[in-house]
């Protein structure tokens, strides 16, 4: 059984434990559209792509996995999960599982208002969030929101052109720098959704942060979660965390399943403020948090391998170990084999 990783990146990780997993009987196969990727070094064998939104980037996707009988697809990138969700059903009438949630379950989670609406229509506490910074102001004046406010793209992800406000002049200022920077970045494809309102406004949360990995199977039915708590961040993602027992969390849990009813793998991020617990951010994908929960003894490829198969993961989505800290460490990855065309033109290594 073969494997592509799309959008693979820096998640070398990731393919490393597709392929503990596989060993002889298939190959992880990672993607990206970047030639100086570092996963394509952990990767079996690498291909570049198109990008996202290029109209040549599916049936690029469609003709590789049938050259090389790819039976699972997955992919580690907000932006792509839309396009791939959008085309799932071309993937599947060749037999390829594409594991993305619905278009639905994505617009949810891709966009922070969709996020937001979401929250206040299911019962979960949420910043207050705001596309407009008159309502901001009015927010301010009834005194329902205080200052310092969060600036942020309303399609972003990984802390880029985040910013914080401290007064209503620099809120302005930086709402239109955060404007700025969306049409300079990746992040310009989605905005084009809707250009006047592509920044939203919160209110700042102050508190302990948490992560969840709420895990569905492949008919969006839960199956389990993992709570972690955060000890540091970086980048905009988890840096230091430890994966702990909180039955209110594992509740929450159950509710976001039941209430999306995403596939796979759904990223989360909370703060508990007061005791008070407040729904931030999802991602419908395996997040940069997903290592902890790996370590504590989750196995989530074993279980979407099992999946495919027709079997049981049970044993696969199991917590055997709690409450140790861990650290993500930075490593080199020496990439002038795929600098200097040190591989073969499929991206098979020599």
């Amino acid at each position: 059984m073969n494997i592509l990783v799309t959008s693979a990146g820096r998640r070398g990780y990731i393919i490393e434990y597709f392929k503990e997993i596989l060993k002889e009987k298939g190959k992880v196969y990672a993607g990206n559209s970047d030639t100086f990727s570092p996963a394509f070094y952990y990767a079996d064998e690498y291909v570049v792509t198109p990008l996202i939104y290029d109209k040549e980037y599916i049936p690029f996707l469609l003709d590789f996995c049938k050259q090389k009988d790819i039976k699972i697809i997955l992919s580690l990138f907000d932006i792509d999960l839309l396009v791939l969700a959008r085309n799932k059903e071309k993937f599947e009438h060749s037999g390829i599982w594409v594991v993305v949630s619905s278009e639905a379950v994505i617009n949810i989670c891709n966009d922070k208002w969709n996020t937001y609406q979401f929250c206040r229509k299911n019962g979960f506490l949420s910043p207050r969030t705001f596309l407009d910074m008159k309502q901001v102001e009015m927010a301010v004046s009834s005194r329902s929101i205080a200052y310092p406010v969060m600036i942020k793209p309303r399609w972003g992800m990984g802390s880029l052109a985040v910013y914080e406000a401290y007064d209503e002049q620099e809120m302005r200022i930086l709402v239109e720098k955060c404007k700025r920077d969306i049409q300079s970045s990746y992040l310009k494809y989605e905005a084009a959704l809707d250009l006047k309102q592509c920044v939203v406004i919160q209110e700042k949360l102050t508190g302990q942060e948490y992560g969840m990995d709420i895990i569905n199977d492949l008919s969006g039915v839960y199956c389990c979660n993992v709570v972690r708590k955060k000890y540091a961040m970086r980048g905009g993602e988890t840096d230091c965390a430890a994966v702990v027992k909180d039955q209110k969390m594992n509740l929450i849990a159950k509710q976001v399943s039941k209430a999306l009813g995403h596939i796979g793998n759904l990223d989360v991020d909370l703060f508990v403020v007061e005791d008070k617990i407040y729904l931030l951010e999802m991602n419908a994908r395996l997040g940069g948090g997903y290592p902890f929960s790996h370590l504590a003894g989750i196995n989530y490829p074993k279980a979407l391998i099992q999946w495919v198969e027709g079997k049981s993961a049970d044993s696969a989505l199991s917590i055997k170990q709690y409450n140790q800290i861990v650290q993500k460490d930075i490593q080199f990855v020496n990439l002038s084999m795929i600098a200097s065309g040190g591989m073969d033109g499929d991206g098979s290594k020599q």
